[in-house]
């Protein structure tokens, strides 16, 4: 019997460890991954060109909102294959994944949790097959990681709200029909209330969405603001019960949970590019594969990889366990993130002066992951939240301002 040899490209066949449900979803996210995104994604970061046809394209797979009811438009698949869907989409493009976790993950999660029945019946089958587009507003110009001092208003009113203020870096924002935004309720009286959460929808009076331009990552991904002069609001359009930060905080987490799987699938094509590419160049009358040097990198990155990928699958068996506490996504995060930019970064490094070419694709990743180690919380964000949870101290206000 001929013994077993390392897939590079599964070292410790996690593949084999997957339901049979979670694998074809996979495999069919793989194969429209490759066949359909991979040609344009060259074109999509360097021009910066969204094409909003993969919205449908999308829907049309059941890759949004696959774990939302069959009832609402979704898979009703299982966390795992959302996770395993966001690995595919990022191996080619971290844009793709973030349009396609915005809408399932920040739009579609909240709807379908916070919601009204009216809200979900109306709204979810169109998110789901990606005939509605939507975005979700809780970073503001001058609140990132703090979005507890937004100050977004929401005014009651006869009816309904009227909400003012602005949200910055808004995936999606331009070609949204739909906008999950969270604001401070408060009274006719200036009295601030607890946050609540909006739905606004394309056409309402004061509602814009102004582009965002000169990004230097992501340029696939379509960013922008929100925009709210005097929008009025109607009750309907309101999630009724959920207040305070347990609503967007709840939205963050699923949302963090899929970058764990994305990140993990451009750290992959990093390994696989690179290692293919020292395969086939030579110098000094040699492969580069055949350097002790490269070696022990290809060695050192499919070791992170694989660390990467049990961990991931760990956190989905977890998850689809009731079992997930937002600890754990932290420490997911923060470690698949990271690892990630520094597989990339070596991946580009093996590359020479190829590793900057477009054509080549790894500094494409490269760049793109400097804002996924960045957005849902930062790598030392996420350092503070296990610090806090291993502790019990709350570190994020600065010494000196603790009353």
């Amino acid at each position: 019997m001929a013994s077993p040899h390392l897939n590079p490209d599964d070292a410790y066949l996690l593949e084999s460890l997957l339901a049979e449900e979670d694998r074809l979803i996979m495999e069919s996210a793989r194969e429209y991954a490759q066949s359909r995104l991979e040609p344009r994604a060259l074109e999509g970061n360097q021009d910066e060109v969204f094409h909003e046809e993969i919205a449908r394209e999308m829907g049309e797979l059941g890759l949004l909102g696959a774990t939302i009811s069959e009832e609402y438009g979704g898979a009703g698949a299982s966390h795992t294959a959302y996770g395993l869907i966001a690995r595919e989409l990022e191996r080619v493009d971290s844009a793709y994944r973030s349009f396609a976790s915005v809408q399932s993950s920040l739009v579609m999660h909240p709807i379908c949790l916070f919601g009204t029945e009216e809200q979900r019946q109306r709204l979810l089958p169109l998110l789901a097959s990606g005939e509605y587009v939507g975005c979700f507003g809780l970073t503001e110009p001058d609140h990132g990681s703090d979005p507890g001092s937004m100050e977004a208003s929401a005014l009651r009113t006869s009816g309904g709200w009227i909400l003012n203020g602005a949200k910055s870096w808004i995936t999606n924002a331009s070609i949204a029909d739909v906008a999950v935004v969270w604001a401070k309720a408060r009274t006719n009286k200036g009295e601030q209330g607890r946050i609540r959460g909006f739905l606004l929808e394309r056409g309402m009076e004061g509602f814009s969405t102004p582009k965002t331009h000169h990004k230097m990552s992501l340029r696939a991904s379509i960013t922008g603001e929100i925009v709210m002069e005097d929008v009025f609001v109607p009750d309907e359009n309101a999630f009724p019960d959920i207040e305070g930060l347990r609503g967007p905080f709840e939205c963050l987490n699923s949302a963090r949970f899929g970058i764990v799987f994305g990140a993990l699938g451009a750290a992959e094509d990093c390994f696989r590019r690179a290692r293919r590419y020292v395969s086939e160049r030579r110098q000094f009358g040699h492969s580069l594969a055949s350097m002790q040097l490269v070696q022990t990198k290809l060695a050192h990155m499919l070791t992170e990889i694989t660390q990467m990928q049990l961990l991931a699958w760990r956190l989905g068996a977890l998850k689809d366990e009731g079992r997930l506490a937002p600890p754990m996504i932290s420490l997911a995060k923060r470690n698949n993130c990271g690892k990630a930019l520094e597989i990339a970064r070596m991946a580009r490094d093996m590359l020479g002066g190829n590793g900057i070419s477009g054509e080549y694709r790894v500094i494409h990743h490269m760049v793109n992951l400097e804002s996924v180690n960045t957005y849902e919380g930062t790598y030392d964000i996420h350092g503070l939240i296990l610090g806090r949870e291993l502790t019990g101290v709350q570190a994020f206000v600065p010494r000196g301002n603790e009353g």
